[in-house]
């Protein structure tokens, strides 16, 4: 018993490892909740639903914020808050892809929980990579961090500049890798990611990759884009990798369970992408900074970033309140779907 407790007192990336048991228990418990009881049967997720199961995340979000902040002090809970809202406020625009996806490969809505429920472990464990791969650079050359800075500066300016452009999915390189490369069915089956089925060619039973399938792995892949700019920003915020990992995570199980009610009413956030570019910009300028000892206060980073993503949540739908809500993805026709 004493050497388990040691165990636990000891230390990995600079926090005591019963934190990372905390968080890893936590999430698991978390995603055997939603597929094992609050899923087990599929059907589709109406905007209510995911409404109440985004504020059930949030909770839990809050709740191991102010856990953190209680056993490691003000600035690490400040730090953990301002990391969980930036990357829900980037993390946005993601959900606005997704919801392309679904709608350019007709994925019905009472699958499309089992495509976000399947990519949330490929964030974990690709989000895992990435921050660690992050912090040991940023780390060893803390120089890097004015490149992390000019890169989130670009980056938005370059979304305020294609801000009203959409994303043209028959061009997409990873569809057509994923065409060109693999087996592919035309139409659903079921809830099936693969099939066996005869080559057309050979007559042999083979595997084939359903389209969603396809849209599991482009869900990743859009994941792993979006990556490149958020987690950047969130080591703006802090150089913790514990926070900064911790804070990703449950931002992006909270987003995706809220997608079903942002898909239903996306053109009503027209004006959102102004707002995230705005906060791109802050976000580069401050983390150039931090490599000069210029820090700037992580309370008032909280403050301005809730403060921009707000505006541009509310701007949006003052702007779009006589028009009707219009879904994303709207459903396939029956005939795409196998009895």
């Amino acid at each position: 018993m004493e050497s388990l407790f040691a165990a636990l007192s000891g230390d990995f990336l600079g926090t005591p490892v019963y934190f990372w048991v905390a968080f890893i228990a936590i999430v698991i418990a978390l995603l055997v909740f939603d597929l094992g009881i609050l899923h087990k049967d599929e059907h589709e997720i109406e905007a209510k639903e995911s409404l109440l199961l985004y504020g059930f995340y949030v909770l839990i979000a809050l709740a191991f914020g102010g856990w953190v902040w209680w056993q490691r002090g003000a600035e690490a809970g400040l730090e953990f808050y301002t990391g969980y809202l930036l990357e829900q406020s980037l993390a946005m625009d993601n959900m606005f892809v997704i919801a392309t996806i679904f709608g350019f490969l007709a994925i019905p809505r009472i699958y499309q929980h089992r495509v976000l429920f399947w990519g949330i472990l490929g964030v974990i464990l690709f989000r895992a990579v990435l921050i660690g791969l992050g912090a040991a650079v940023v780390n060893q050359y803390n120089w890097v961090l004015f490149g992390f800075g000019a890169f989130l500066v670009f980056t938005g300016i370059r979304m305020f500049s294609h801000k009203d452009e959409e994303p043209n999915l028959d061009d997409n390189k990873t569809f057509q890798f994923i065409t060109k490369r693999f087996r592919v069915t035309k139409e659903l089956h079921g809830r099936a990611f693969t099939v066996k089925q005869p080559d057309p060619k050979t007559g042999k039973i083979v595997t084939w990759l359903t389209p969603l399938a396809v849209a599991l792995i482009m869900v990743e892949v859009v994941d792993l884009v979006f990556a490149v700019d958020s987690v950047p920003a969130v080591f703006a915020v802090t150089q913790d990798t514990f926070i900064v990992y911790t804070s990703n995570i449950f931002a992006i199980l909270g987003l995706r369970s809220l997608y079903f009610a942002l898909a239903a009413m996306m053109n009503r956030f027209r004006y959102l992408q102004v707002s995230l570019a705005i906060i791109l910009v802050l976000v580069g300028i401050k983390i150039f900074l931090v490599p000069l000892h210029i820090h700037i206060d992580t309370l008032l980073s909280l403050v301005v970033t809730l403060s921009i993503l707000a505006g541009g949540i509310l701007f949006s739908l003052w702007k779009t309140r006589n028009e009707p809500n219009i879904s994303a993805v709207d459903h396939p026709e029956t005939g795409q779907l196998e009895p």
